[in-house]
This record gives structure tokens, C-alpha cells and sequence, in this order.
């Protein structure tokens, strides 16, 4: 069935005035005059055989049938605006909004989020960090990269790839260790995760170590690794998510032993639809981490 003409000026008239309760100050916003906001609220009443405001001494007052229609225009006229906002370069821009661990986010996907700019200018990533803690649903997340072993409730989860912990520190550090022996007379830093050093230390041939009483405990390792620049210990971390810090040569690999503990993940809600954009940047990113698998 066809759409009779919207009387949009008329509309749009009638919602500014009743925004100010003012045709003055509505005429102002709309650049016309007075009179013209009048003429064409006076239109609408007469289409829709009502009428949309009372005067009173300090103005202007929304008749009962204004307030059932202002929400309704309102909304539309902001949902069409919101729209025309999102048009960039010939696309129509797309929200994409993404968790991570920070360890992550600082260390792997930065650095390479100009690429996906450049690939797809029309998504626009609003991105919130972590410490692998954070609830999709609540937080209204469309993705979130987590680092574990998959497994988390009403979940869809699909690999990026592992990241090895490994012993890093100052390199001033580093050459007092002729052995992995030798780390037991420094500090060591260490995640929530108790496992990790008992894990490295098998690795490196040694059991599991003794008892970790001089260790200092961190829920980021990028805090951790803050923390091995200032020279306050010797952190146990993926070297992937710090290449910039080690290429620099601020902070040095002194051993080639890993332990693995687990994986990064992309995840998103089961009940959630893949949007337009969601899909573009799944794509993008499993090709860019496919080196890494």
C-alpha cells in the first residue's frame, strides 16, 4: 500500500516548538521565520484535525495529542540524524564494540588496528580493556578476546592462537643468570595464576621449583611487566605481547624455555547474530594472527 506524503517541514517545525515551548525560539534553530513555524504547525493541526498546543502567558503548552505524537517524531528525526552521522567516505560507518585482555590489546592488536582501518574505514572499533574478567552480556560487547582454554558458559569461542610464557627481565638481570638455577635468589613476578612458575621450572629441567616466598603477584601482566622495567623482578610473561620491549632492548629474553597455559580466544554470546561488521573483523582478524597458528 502506498505511503502518503510525511509532512516533514511540518513535523520538523512542530517538534522544535515543542522542544522550546517557543515558535521564536524554534524559528531561531530552524533558521525561519516565526511566522513560518506558526504556518506550518497550523498545517499539521489542521491534517491531523487536532490540536497540538494551547498558548498560556509564558508561552507555549503540548496539548495531550502533542505529547502521544512528540516522543514518536523525536525519535525518528534523532534515528535519522544518527544515520546520516554515520555515513563516511560513501559508507555507512559501523560500530564494532570489542573487550580483550590488556595484555593483548596493548602488546598484539594495536599496533596492527591501523590495517583493519584500512581495509574497512567504515568500522569504527570502540574498544574496552581487561584482565580477563568481563561479562559480554553486561557490558554490551559484540567480541571479547580472552586468554584461557575456551570453555566459558553460552559462549561461542574460536582460537587465535597460544602465547608461551617465558622469563623476562633487565638486561642487567640477565647477565647475572648462568642458569634457570639462579633465578631463585631474585624476585619473581607472577599472575593470579600460581601454576605458572611450577610450570616453567619443569620445563627447564629443575621439578617444580621451590616455594615461591620471594614473589610478588600481579592481575596484569602488563602491570607485571611495568614492574620488571623498574627493576623490582624478574617477570615470567608472553614475549609476543612485549616484541616492541624486547626489540628495543629494554628488557631481554635471557632463557628459550616456554610453558603454556593456555590460549587467547575470540568469543562472543551464542544468542548473539553476527553483524556486518562483526563478520569483516573476524575475518580480518583470523587472517592477520594466522603466522601465529
Amino acid at each position: 500500500m502506498p505511503r502518503s506524503p510525511l509532512p516533514l517541514n511540518a513535523l520538523r517545525a512542530f517538534e522544535a516548538a515543542a522542544r522550546h515551548l517557543s515558535f521564536t525560539r524554534a524559528a531561531i534553530e530552524l533558521c525561519v521565520t516565526q511566522a513560518a513555524v506558526s504556518h506550518q504547525v497550523k498545517l499539521l493541526e489542521e491534517r491531523l484535525g487536532a490540536p497540538l498546543f494551547m498558548r498560556v502567558p509564558r508561552g507555549l503548552r503540548v496539548t495531550a495529542e502533542g505529547e502521544a505524537l512528540l516522543p514518536v517524531v523525536t525519535e525518528s528525526f534523532d534515528r535519522m540524524a544518527d544515520l546520516l552521522e554515520r555515513f563516511d567516505g560513501g559508507y555507512i560507518r559501523e560500530v564494532l564494540n570489542l573487550g580483550a585482555v590488556g595484555t593483548f590489546a596493548v602488546g598484539w592488536l594495536l599496533p596492527r588496528l591501523p590495517r583493519l582501518r584500512e581495509r574497512h574505514p567504515h568500522i569504527e572499533v570502540r574498544l574496552s580493556t581487561n584482565n580477563n574478567r568481563v561479562d559480554i552480556a553486561s557490558e554490551g560487547l559484540d567480541y571479547a578476546i580472552r586468554f584461557g582454554n575456551g570453555a566459558w558458559h553460552d559462549t561461542q569461542a574460536e582460537p587465535l592462537f597460544e602465547a608461551p610464557l617465558s622469563v623476562l627481565c633487565l638486561p642487567q638481570i640477565a647477565a647475572t643468570l648462568r642458569g634457570p638455577q639462579d633465578l631463585f635468589s631474585h624476585t619473581l613476578l607472577r599472575s593470579y595464576r600460581a601454576d605458572e612458575w611450577s610450570g616453567w621450572f619443569e620445563a627447564a629441567g629443575l621439578g617444580v621449583g621451590p616455594a615461591l616466598t620471594r614473589a610478588m603477584m600481579f592481575d596484569s601482566s602488563l602491570a607485571m611487566m611495568e614492574a620488571a622495567l623498574q627493576g623490582a623482578g624478574i617477570a615470567l610473561a608472553p614475549p609476543l605481547m612485549f616484541e616492541r620491549l624486547l626489540s628495543s632492548g629494554l628488557i631481554v629474553q635471557p632463557f628459550d624455555i616456554y610453558v603454556s597455559r593456555g590460549s587467547y580466544w575470540l568469543t562472543r554470546l551464542k544468542s548473539r547474530s553476527e553483524t556486518s561488521a562483526m563478520s569483516l573483523f573476524k575475518s580480518w582478524l583470523m587472517e592477520t594472527v594466522r603466522p601465529h597458528g
